[in-house]
Order: structure tokens, then sequence, then C-alpha cells
């Protein structure tokens, strides 16, 4: 008995001993690694590295930039089901334990003492969230021992569903993604609350090895996990047998999918993305700011689809180049082999990739990638393709499909409606489109090319091209404001520059390569004539119209500083040639073109809200004080922007626009410009269906660039044409031919639902008789009268001289030898 309770007090006090040992070894280490250790105040305010988000005006999602994709998510917004998941496959005692698992350590323990190796079994979620905020992934014992201590300070300072809310946000799971809400969006192109317990099952399986259990990259294993986690969540009485059972029979339906963009916009996106990192450099792409643009996403929609279109038709004009390249098909060639065809293939814009497996009398077969069967181009479809020579000529047309495609063809595919393709190929021509909000400069939608992929060029903000007769209504403008009137009449007829710089003389035409005689500026302009336009701004003088034009926000130093300019020789954007336009489209104010509305940080709040210069009549017309202001055109934010925000200066500009162009002459230049649509070179948008449209064609020598310019009180649009490397179009690509058609189908778009605008003549202007052929008042019983609007210092007199007419030899010519139109 003695022995005994010896043998008891010293297996007590050898306990005693180890455990003051053991708590002396645990204090020792603490007090070793506790200088050491991070301060978990972080934790309270850390700061997630998240992408830069761009969305439209409405909220859509256009593009993300970043290396990690994370979506962070409060812990009420996490489905129930995902947090059962993850605990089941993770730490199904974390609400129990203090953030260290004794019992996950002991089995660890147990696991080194008999195989010699480390094991899983020891981390708990808390200890993870400790591993993945502070410490490194490298695999010691003073690793481990930092981890429990911090977790053990993690779960003093936090709440449980605060842990477990940085682990679901923060935890790699495979693929770019980081945390639960990113990979629902990589894995299934969903958000998280519209996933179901199998899909959460497999998502809660990837924190184990995200490579290894992968469900694109290997399929079976990341079936064996997610199974063994739905089993862990049976056990744990999480969902029911019966449940169980049926989930187990769910397929894996998870792949890859690309960043959920809700709008097509990726040359604004660049725009915004080249904006924010100047200003925030490389925190950009990682402080998950929201930057909302002034973009309205069913505007860009409409604008991308007209652009390709008119690229498109202009392709079916010139002939068809023929397929993309051509494989060879054995005889009982199927889907395998044509998927294998296309493989490294992608689309271009709107156009599918595809390969023809059948040519008939007067149709086709042709496979396209994704699709179960090959689609069936009907005759109609390809009849156009009439073979390309030169963009100048087209070769016969075709009589069969075999004179056009051949079995193994590799060809693009354009949607014409539903289950409807026509035989397309990607644009070698060029174009861009450029949209403003008349009134305050907002863009309203901006496309730089047929493809963004294909191309990153922006062509709506970096090409620079000879606008040609698209800028003559400024130079007309600056007429009107040296005392012309839309009544003077101004002589077309020959003249000759002379210029040491060339060889030959500078004999300018109109485009038809004939001369009118003495002409009215109204007619001139709606009749684009080139040579009234070089005399008018003769008489007028070079410098005064550069300090005029400058008003509409043009640089002085950009323009050619000769007669050429009358012509619109000097290259410039559609952006920039927009932006003139919406001074006439808003009566006169100079605004400027804005994209970002307002900048948010990862939380919500505003960083910076666009506060850009407005046209307002009313302001003007009764005093600033009392008139009512302009309606602000997007949703209030939170708060505004303070004078320490690092964007505070960005874009800033008075709330009122200065007025830089009279009234009057914006009027009259604009009821020209009207009449432009009305009887002149663009008379095709008279389709739209409307009286308060103005506009102006342009067309450069041998039909390099081709323009219109067009806008009424709400929309101001700007559409070019042409190829990336210069050289003529054809015969007839004309601004009318070629650029108004994008410009109609856009603004139609653009313009659905907007009531028209009359157009007020303000004071100032009387409207008196005159007589079409001299532009004098009209005497009574004048054939063919007509009226004519005129400020009311410039009306005409009843007599004056008559125009001289002939040939007109000057020695100060330009050194501009294009002809322009």
């Amino acid at each position: 008995m003695k022995f005994f309770l010896r043998l008891i007090r010293r297996g007590l006090l050898t306990v005693f001993i180890l455990g003051v040992l053991g708590a002396g070894a645990v204090v020792g280490a603490y007090l070793y690694v506790a200088p050491e250790l991070p301060s978990i105040e972080k934790l309270k305010d850390v700061q997630l590295q998240v992408p830069l988000r761009i969305y439209s005006r409405e909220g859509e999602l256009i593009a993300e930039y970043g290396e990690m994709r994370r979506t962070p998510l409060d812990y009420e917004q996490i489905p129930t089901a995902m947090v059962q998941a993850v605990l089941a496959a993770e730490d199904d005692r974390f609400f129990e334990h203090p953030g260290v698992d004794y019992q996950g350590i002991i089995r660890a323990v147990v696991h080194l003492i008999r195989t010699g190796s480390k094991g899983q079994g020891g981390s708990t979620i808390t200890m993870q969230v400790a591993r993945n905020f502070f410490l490194s992934s490298e695999k010691t014992y003073l690793r481990k021992v930092r981890e429990i201590f911090l977790a053990l300070t993690i779960e003093r300072q936090l709440t449980k569903p605060e842990i477990l809310e940085l682990y679901l946000n923060k935890i790699y799971l495979g693929k770019r993604s980081y945390g639960v809400a990113a990979a629902a969006q990589v894995y299934y192109g969903k958000e998280i609350n519209e996933l179901g317990v199998p899909e959460l099952a497999m998502i809660a399986g990837l924190p184990k090895a995200p490579s290894r259990f992968n469900p694109v990259v290997n399929p079976e294993r990341a079936m064996e996990r997610r199974d063994y986690v739905l089993r862990r969540m049976h056990e744990l009485d999480f969902i029911s047998r019966d449940e169980y059972e049926e989930y187990l029979q769910t397929p894996a339906i998870a792949h890859l999918h690309a960043s959920s963009n809700q709008m097509e916009a990726p040359f604004l996106a660049e725009m915004v993305r080249a904006e924010m990192v100047k200003h925030f450099g490389p925190a950009a792409y990682t402080a998950g700011y929201r930057v909302y643009t002034t973009v309205e996403a069913r505007l860009q929609t409409g604008a991308n689809q007209a652009l390709r279109e008119a690229l498109l038709e202009y392709h079916r004009r010139h002939g068809y180049r023929g397929p993309e390249a051509h494989v060879v098909l054995e005889q009982d060639a199927g889907p395998e082999a044509w998927k294998a065809a296309l493989k490294d293939r992608s689309s271009i814009g709107n156009l599918q990739p595809g390969i023809v497996v059948d040519v008939g009398e007067t149709s086709a077969k042709v496979y396209l990638r994704g699709e179960e069967e090959p689609v069936e181009l009907d005759w109609e479809a390809m009849a156009w393709a009439r073979p390309y020579i030169d963009d100048f000529r087209v070769g016969p047309e075709p009589k069969k499909a075999a004179d056009i495609l051949n079995v193994g063809d590799i060809v693009r595919l354009e949607p014409a409606g539903e289950e409807q393709w026509l035989l397309a190929e990607v644009p070698e021509v060029s174009g861009a489109l450029v949209s403003l909000r008349p009134d305050d400069g907002a863009v309203l939608s901006v496309v730089g090319g047929f493809d963004y992929y294909q191309s990153k060029f922006n062509r709506a903000i970096q090409a620079e091209r000879q606008p040609g007769s698209n800028f003559k209504p400024f130079i007309y403008s600056a007429a009107l404001a040296n005392g012309f009137t839309p009544a003077s009449v101004i002589n077309d007829a020959p003249v000759v520059f002379a210029d040491q710089a060339l060889e030959t003389e500078w004999r300018p035409q109109n485009y038809s390569g004939r001369f009118f005689g003495p002409t009215r500026l109204r007619e001139a302009l709606v009749r684009s004539r080139n040579l009234v336009s070089i005399r008018l701004l003769r008489s007028m003088g070079v410098p005064s119209a550069l300090d005029h034009v400058a008003k509409f926000g043009f640089d002085p130093k950009s323009l050619n500083r000769d007669l050429s300019m009358a012509l619109g020789s000097s290259a410039m954007t559609p952006w920039v040639l927009a932006r003139g336009y919406a001074v006439l489209a808003n009566g006169g104010f100079q605004v400027k073109p804005y994209f970002i509305q307002r900048i948010e940080d990862a939380k919500g709040n505003l960083l910076f809200k666009a506060d850009p210069a407005r046209a307002c009549l009313p302001c003007e017309q009764e005093g600033e004080e009392e008139a009512e202001q302009p309606p602000e055109p997007e949703i209030e934010p939170k708060v505004f922007v303070t004078a320490t925000d690092p964007l505070a200066d960005f874009l800033r500009e008075p709330h009122l626009a200065p007025r830089s162009v009279d009234l009057r002459n914006v009027y009259l230049v604009t009821s020209m410009l009207q009449d432009v649509i009305r009887r002149g070179t663009g008379q095709k948008a008279l389709t739209l269906g409307r009286r308060d449209l103005a506009g102006k064609t342009g067309t450069t020598n041998e039909q390099l660039d081709a323009w219109f310019s067009g806008f009424n009180r709400d929309v101001v649009t700007t559409t070019w044409v042409g190829f990336d490397t210069p050289r003529s179009m054809g015969r007839y690509e004309t601004g009318s031919r070629a650029a108004l058609p994008m410009w109609i189908k856009y603004m139609a778009v653009a313009l659905d639902g907007r009531s028209e605008h009359k157009l007020e003549q303000p004071p100032g202007l009387v409207s008196v008789r005159i007589d079409p052929e001299t532009g004098l008042l009209a005497r009574s019983g004048t054939p063919d009268a007509m009226f004519e609007t005129f400020r009311s210092e410039y009306v005409p007199e009843q007599k004056t001289e008559p125009v001289a007419t002939g040939t007109e030899t000057s020695g100060g010519g330009s050194t501009v030898t294009e002809q322009l139109f």
C-alpha cells in the first residue's frame, strides 16, 4: 500500500514538475517570439488587395484590373451553406475552440512521433488567418509557435464571425481567385448566393490544395474532394442523408470564366486605367477603387454595333479577300477535327471563327467554335462576296457557293439575327466614334476600333487625321464673326496659288471638279464648296480665323496657318472634333470632355466627384443667381470631394461653362448645318425622321478619310473611317457613304425616346426675304425669293457691287496639294 502511495506521490510530483516545465516553456516561448509578433490591430482595419473596377454610369461592370480577383463580402452576405462547407472541410470545432484546437495538435504530435514526419491536422481557421495575414508558409516549428500565439491573440480581439469573414475573403482558391466570392465567379460565372450546395462544397475543398483539387485542372480529384466535404457536412448534420445522396449525383459543371464584364467598352476602360495609375500609382490595382464613368451602357452597345456594321459594310462593297486559312480535312472528319482546326482562333469583335465543312450549290455549312452542330449559310448570306482585286475594283459576281468557299476554309461569320449568320471577314479598314453630352462634355460612348484585343490603338483619342470639310463649320463661324452673313455671295471659281516650295502650283478643286460661280454662304456649306471656303478664309485673314476657331477648343498651334486650313488640312482626333461640335450643340459654351464621374474606395467612401463646367442658357439670360441650375446628371454620392483628396483638382471646372461663341453666330451656323442634312451631303440622316439634326460630312483627298459630325441639343457625335496606314478607300467612299451610316445607326439608339428640340431664334436676329441669286433684299415680285436670317446690324442693303468672276492667282499660297471635299 505504501508503495502505491509513494508511486502516486512521485507521479503527481512528476506531473507537477512537467506542468511547471511546460508552463515555463510556454512562457519562455511566448517571451521569445512576442517581440516579433505583429499587432493584431491591423486585422481590424485590414486592406485586402482588391482589383480596380470600372463601371458604366448605371453601375454595369466594364472591366477590372489587378493580379488578384477578389470581391470582399461581409459575413452576413456569405451563404450559411458556404460557412458550413468550409467548417466541415477545414475546422469543424471552430466555434468551440479558443483559436487553437488542442485535439488537432495532439493528433499532429502523435503522427510526428509515430512516423517522424510532419502531418496535417494542427491548423485551425484562426491559425490559417494568422499565417495568411502575418506569416510565411514555410513549415518550421518556430513559425508554428508564432502561429499559435497569434491565433490566441486574434481570438481575444476579434469575434468568430469577424475571423471567418477575414478567412473567406483572404484565402487563395486557385486561378487568381482570392476569397469565396471570386471563386464563384471564376469557376461558375455566378454570384456566390446563386450557387448550390455541391458547388459550394467544391469551393470549400480548394483551400487544402488549390492546384491539386482544382476543378478545371484536375476535375477527378476535385470531385473526390467535393464528395469528402459533402460527407463531412452530412456527418455534422449540416445536410440530411437524402440531400447528401442527391448532391453526390450532381455532375461537375465548373470551368474557367473570364471576368464577368456586363458591357463592352475596353477602349474607355483603358482610358480610365491610365488616369487611375497616373494619379494613384501601383495602388490603383490593389486598393479596390471603384470608378463610375459617364458612359451609358445602352449607348455604348449601340456605338459598338454601329462602328462594326459600318466597317463590315465597307468591306462588302469592296469584295471578299478570301478565307483566313485553309485546313485539309479527311473525308470522314467530324467535330473533333473541326474543333482542333479552330482551337487557336478566337472571336474578333462580333465575328465568330468557323470552318467550312460542306459546300452545296448555293449554300454551305460552317462549324462554329463552341456550337453543337454546323450552321447553314444560304445564298443571301454570301452572294455579296465578289473577289477583291484592289480598293477600286472587284471581280465578277459569284454564281455558286463553290465560287466563294471550299471545305476546310477558315472563315468568319457575323450574327444577323436569331440563328442567322452572314459570311464576313475581319476588316482592314478602321474607324472611331466619340459621343458627348453637349451641356457638360460627358462622354456618352467611345469606340476606338473594331476590336480592342486585336488592336489596342485608340483611334478616338490617338489617331490624328485630316478632317476635310468636317472642319468647315468653324471657318464659316469665323466668317460670320467677321461680318459675313449666310447670304454673302462668294465666287466659286478656279483659283491658283503659287508656292516656291512646290514644283507645281496648287489648284484646289471641288469634289465634282466643277465650278458653280457666285454662291451664297449657306449654299456653299450645304454643298461643301471648297473654293468658296478658301476665298472666304483669304478674305477674313488666317490670323482672325485662328483666333475664332480657338473658341471651339482647337489649339491654334496645331492648325496649319495657311489657306489650306479652310479645307480641313490640319490633323486632329475625333475626340477634338467632337469637342468643337459640342460648342455648336450647346449654344456657344466651351466644355471639356470628361469620362470619370466619381471614384469610390473599397468601402464605398467617395474620393472624387466630377464637377464639370455646364452650359446654361437660362443662367445667362436670367442671371446666375435667379436662374434654376441645370439638374445633376448623376445620382448624388454620399459625400462631396474635399481639397485633400488625391484627385480634388482632377477634371474640376467652374460650375458654369464660359460663353465662347456668340449665340446668334451659333444659331446661324446650326441652321446651315441643318440644311446640310435636309438637302445637302447629309441627307441620308433624314431616315431618322427628326427635324432637329445638324451635321457635316468630311472627305479628304483621294478618299483617305471619311467623317461625319452631327448633333442635336442632347447628343453630339463624331464618326471617322479610314485605314490606319493612310491609303485610298476607293472611289465614292466619301463621308456620306462611309461615315454617315455609322452615325445614323448610333444616333437612332442615342436619340430613342428623346423629344425633338426646336431651334429657337435668339434676340438680335431678323428674317427677311432675299433674292437667292444676289443675296440682296428681294424686290416686290422677285421670282424664287426666299427668307434668310441675319444679325440685325448686317441686314443687306437693296443694292451691292457685283462679285468679280474668273481665275485668280496669288503668290502666297499653301503647301498642301490635296483636293479636299
